[in-house]
């Protein structure tokens, strides 16, 4: 019986940590979403982006290839730049990027050299995992 307590009490302190993550996974990706409908509403390609470090959004990135126009302005860069602005620093590490898309290879490499640790993208908020230069 002991044991039993035990093992439950085990069982739920792991899930209620990964329930607050799946919680909060929904909320950065739905701030993504909400991002690409803004850059609908510009005029511009339908994609958004967050960059969270330490469980908090610092940085938001909305498409402005075609309002810019800028051909490396993908939602994924712009918020890598905004986030390397307000926290003073190129070094992401440790950071995650949720996108309302799958990352192309440019904004993949971009998130590499900034230092992400990793992607996750889409409705399903698909586990993209760590970026690479290349695929």
């Amino acid at each position: 019986m002991i044991r039993r307590r035990l093992l439950l009490g085990l069982l739920a302190s792991v899930a209620l940590p990964a329930q607050a993550q799946t919680e909060d996974r929904r909320r950065f990706i739905a701030r993504a979403f909400e991002l690409r409908a803004e850059a609908q509403r510009r005029g511009d390609q339908p994609f958004g982006a967050v960059v969270v470090k330490d469980g908090k959004i610092v940085g938001e990135g909305v498409s402005a290839v075609l309002t810019r126009p800028d051909p490396t302005a993908h939602g994924e860069i712009e918020a890598i730049r905004d986030a390397a602005l307000r926290l003073g620093t190129r070094d992401l590490s440790g950071a995650e990027l949720y996108s309302s898309f799958r990352p192309c290879p440019m904004c993949e490499a971009a998130a590499a050299w900034a230092g992400i640790a990793r992607m996750w993208y889409g409705e399903a908020i698909a586990d993209g995992g760590a970026p690479r230069l290349s695929r």
